[in-house]
C-alpha cells in the first residue's frame, strides 16, 4: 500500500499518518511514525512500591502482612521472596514460590526490591 507498517495491535494494513503519528482506524491504536511499532506494543513495566523496576529473577521483600485467600495463614511483613517471575494476570504482577506457603501470585504494590 503506502509503505507504512501494519498495526502492531490488530495487524490491520489500513493505517494512515496523522502528523507525526501513525493511526489504525480499526482499533484506534496510535504510535510514533519513526518508532518501531512492535517495540511499544504490549510492553509492561512492573515497579515495586518504591518505584524500582522489577524484572524476572529478582528478589523482593513483602512490605505488609498479607492474608492468603482460602487459608487462615498470613504472609508476614519482611518475608523475602526469591526468583520472581513477572506475569500479566489481571491485578497480580508477580508469580513466585514462597518457602512454607508454595506457589503464589502477588501484586507489585505490596513488595519492595531486595
Amino acid at each position: 500500500m503506502s509503505g507504512l507498517p501494519d498495526c502492531p495491535k490488530c495487524g490491520s494494513k489500513y493505517v494512515y499518518e496523522d502528523g507525526n503519528m501513525i493511526v489504525c482506524p480499526e482499533c484506534a491504536h496510535e504510535w510514533p511514525a519513526g518508532a518501531d511499532a512492535s517495540s511499544d506494543a504490549d510492553v509492561k513495566v512492573v515497579k515495586d512500591s518504591n518505584g524500582n523496576v522489577l524484572s524476572d529473577g529478582d528478589s523482593v521483600t513483602i512490605i505488609k502482612d498479607l492474608k492468603v485467600k482460602g487459608s487462615s495463614s498470613v504472609l508476614k511483613i519482611g518475608t523475602k521472596v526469591k526468583n520472581i517471575r513477572l506475569i500479566d494476570d489481571g491485578d497480580h504482577d508477580i508469580d513466585c514460590k514462597i518457602d512454607g506457603f508454595g506457589a503464589m501470585k502477588l501484586k507489585s504494590e505490596f513488595v519492595k526490591k531486595a
